[in-house]
């Protein structure tokens, strides 16, 4: 019986339906950025001091600059190890003494200003910033520094169980449905988010954002994987991937317009409503129902693309039914995704590469911004490095092939953290040209994970396969900031250390994987399992069949 890629072959592969249909899908990609990210300009930590009502009615007084405020009665740097004193303690002094004097009002307390008492902010915190985020509103520093971590740690659990969770009901209820209703609650939730009166449900409507939004974006992902002809697929996968990209470039400048988090995130969340608009626009996955056994519906969504793209379908192709012929239809498991052995090292080879992406691409980000000054122009210039690793993706995925371009991005990655560990500080310019070359490697590496994920797995089980694997990033997503904050205070360079050992073993294990380029995707367990072994045989077979009994009609 011919394949489905058989069929796009006749109705078209990539014309006016696959790209309207992708041209939608991107812009949910876009959308997706300010969940995944958004915690750069939603939580924003500017410079801060404890608030002393005292100091500005004394400032007031004596005509004071803010550096000269900032000398006068703000301690300074403290001894070698202790974490930003100035900004979480002040001086334990009462600042409405009309004795004090306007030069040095601390000098007839204390000859020394370090035998002064110091405590914690007990009247709040000044902020040097002209907008606001979570932690200027609930006030997420000093002690509460942790609640800022339990933000990040939340969304990202939220994906977690929402890719294993949704992503299993996908295969079970269809891509479609499961698409809208993680768009409508993500926008619900988003909208709401931008409304909370404190901390608590600020994080409530993050989990559920958390739950529903990546599981939507690699939703739309398969969808449009599944929707395209065999020699389009690898080329919409990366560009879906680079819309993402383009997201971040566009949330760096909302976030520069709009620098109050509120805004920002009710302006992040409005396209969300827009896409339910999609109910009308997309289609279901005639791959996923033709694995439901429900070939009558897939057979009016081919016809329909079929008219979208003007063309006609040939009646030797009206007649489906699924490769492996059932008396029910196939039901996805979890543990189909480790049940027979080249599935169940796929999985785990996959699994660790999805968790080997996240923890460099997230950590790479926050340890160059350790030293960042310029919060919008660095996350600006951090993305654009972003767009040279797709196009090297797409000028060699089908000259060189998947295996190699992926092992090579991986050990690129691990090999520039390494090597940044023996650059000296003075060459600055050497260290961020090697650090940009270890973000565009790990970036090809996350782009080659997601494109190849999907055509390693049988088509009833594709989504539910995606959706675990890329699970993995997310724990990667919750560990990444101990790993950079806590190792970077014993050793600068230790997080780099741990990166480069990760990215190069992953760079091994790629190569354990069999090779996809040019291969069509499979439809049962046996095809995926028997990915390394040839096929020439049965495709030379159904196109010669194809040839056969269309020639009659013409």
């Amino acid at each position: 019986m011919p394949t489905m890629d058989d069929i796009l072959e006749h109705i078209g592969e990539f014309d006016f339906f696959q790209k309207q249909t992708f041209f939608l899908l991107a812009l949910l990609s876009a959308a997706f950025t300010p969940i995944y990210v958004g915690i750069v300009f939603l939580g924003f930590t500017p410079d801060h001091r404890c608030l002393s009502p005292g100091v500005a009615e004394l400032s007031r007084r004596c005509s004071w600059s803010l550096a000269e405020e900032l000398n006068y009665t703000v301690p300074g740097p403290g001894a070698m190890g202790e974490a930003f004193p100035r900004q979480c303690r002040g001086y334990e002094v009462d600042w409405n003494r009309s004795a004090l004097s306007c030069v040095d009002p601390l000098a007839g307390l204390a000859t020394n200003r370090s035998h002064l008492p110091l405590g914690p902010c007990r009247h709040g915190w000044v902020y040097d910033t002209h907008g606001s985020s979570i932690v200027t509103e609930f006030n997420l520093v000093c002690a509460n520094s942790w609640m800022l971590d339990l933000f990040q740690s939340t969304v990202n659990a939220g994906f977690f169980i929402g890719a294993v969770g949704i992503g299993y009901l996908a295969d079970r209820f269809g891509r479609k449905l499961c698409l809208l209703v993680t768009i409508l609650i993500n926008a619900a939730s988003g909208v709401l988010m931008a409304v909370s009166p404190n901390y608590t449900w600020v994080l409530i409507f993050r989990l559920i954002q958390g739950l529903v939004s990546k599981a939507g974006w690699l939703i739309g992902y398969i969808l449009i994987t599944e929707f395209v002809g065999l020699s389009y697929r690898r080329t919409v996968g990366v560009v879906y991937q680079v819309a993402f990209t383009a997201g971040l470039l566009a949330l760096a400048g909302v976030a520069y317009v709009l620098p109050h988090w509120r805004w920002l995130q009710l302006t992040a969340t409005l396209p969300n409503i827009c896409f339910l608009l999609y109910y009308w626009c997309i289609p279901e996955s005639p791959r996923w129902l033709i694995s439901q056994n429900k070939s009558a519906k897939a057979m009016g969504v081919i016809k329909y693309i079929a008219k979208k793209n003007g063309k006609s379908l040939p009646a030797s192709l009206q007649s489906l039914r699924p490769e492996e012929e059932v008396d029910e239809k196939l039901k996805p498991s979890f543990l189909d995704l480790v049940r027979t052995p080249q599935i169940r090292k796929h999985t785990l080879i996959l699994m660790y590469n999805w968790f080997t992406s996240s923890v460099l691409y997230q950590g790479l980000i926050m340890h160059m911004g350790l030293a960042g000054s310029n919060i919008y122009l660095d996350f600006f210039y951090s993305a654009l490095v972003e767009f040279p690793a797709a196009l090297i993706i797409i000028l060699t995925i089908d000259r060189i092939g998947r295996r190699f371009p992926w092992a090579a991005s991986n050990l690129l990655a691990g090999a520039a953290c390494l090597a940044s560990v023996f650059i000296p500080e003075d060459l600055r310019w050497l260290r961020v040209t090697v650090a940009c070359l270890g973000r565009m490697g790990i970036t090809m590496a996350y782009e080659m994970v997601c494109l190849v994920n999907a055509e390693l797995y049988p088509t009833f089980i594709r989504n539910l396969g995606v959706l675990v694997c890329s699970s993995m990033c997310d724990i990667g997503g919750i560990i990444t900031p101990f790993l950079v904050y806590r190792l970077t205070n014993i050793w600068h360079e230790l997080p780099l250390v741990v990166f480069a050992v990760v990215g190069l073993v992953a760079g091994g294990l790629v190569l354990l994987l069999p090779e996809t380029k040019g291969k069509a995707l499979p439809e049962t367990i046996d095809e995926a399992e028997n990915m390394q072994r040839p096929r020439k045989n049965k495709e030379k077979m159904i196109y010669l069949q194809v040839k056969k009994l269309d020639i009659p009609l013409n």
